[in-house]
């Protein structure tokens, strides 16, 4: 793995987290606890500051990076970033699931409880309010979820990778 000091701000990585060998994480990056960081993510903490919560997966080939002067990126608890996901200057609340490959951008909002669909593309400023499934190029909502069937989904799947990443630390 690259931990990297970048302009003197260093990664704050809690010892409960996993980050595999091959993942980068540079700069000004938080990470809450029982976080993990798959293969091949980078979170790219050099231009501004990447906050990131509690029970946070970010999974293989995902990229998490800011804006300069612009947007820093946070993203709250109970989060599950999809492989190779490209999160980039925005705020994703807690209970979120961005699916695999979507692509949010600056200045968005993902508030809890939602979706963002594979392969979408949030454009930059979105809001996307709490409930909501958000899907397509450029993504819309689509679907109003059922809160209580979707807050167990996406505990399910945050903590399923807590377990994943638990296996790799026995080794």
């Amino acid at each position: 793995m690259i931990i990297k000091e970048v302009r003197g701000k260093y990664p704050l990585i809690p010892e409960d987290c996993y980050v595999a060998e091959n993942a980068t994480i540079v700069g000004e990056v938080s990470l809450g606890s029982s976080c993990s960081v798959w293969f091949n993510a980078v979170i790219r903490g050099d231009v501004n500051a990447i906050s990131i919560g509690n029970k946070v997966n970010i999974q293989d080939g995902a990229v998490i990076h800011c804006t300069y002067l612009k947007h820093p990126t946070q993203i709250g608890n109970n989060v599950s970033i999809g492989h190779n996901a490209i999160v980039h200057g925005c705020t994703i609340h807690d209970n979120v699931l961005v699916g695999m490959g979507a692509i949010i951008m600056d200045g968005c909002t993902i508030e809890s409880n939602s979706i963002i669909a594979a392969g979408s593309v949030v454009t930059q400023n979105t809001h996307v309010e709490s409930g909501v499934i958000y899907a397509g190029i450029p993504a819309k909502k689509v679907k109003e979820l059922n809160t209580s069937d979707f807050a167990g989904e996406i505990d399910r799947i945050a903590t399923n990778y807590v377990m994943y990443s638990s296996w790799f630390k026995e080794d």
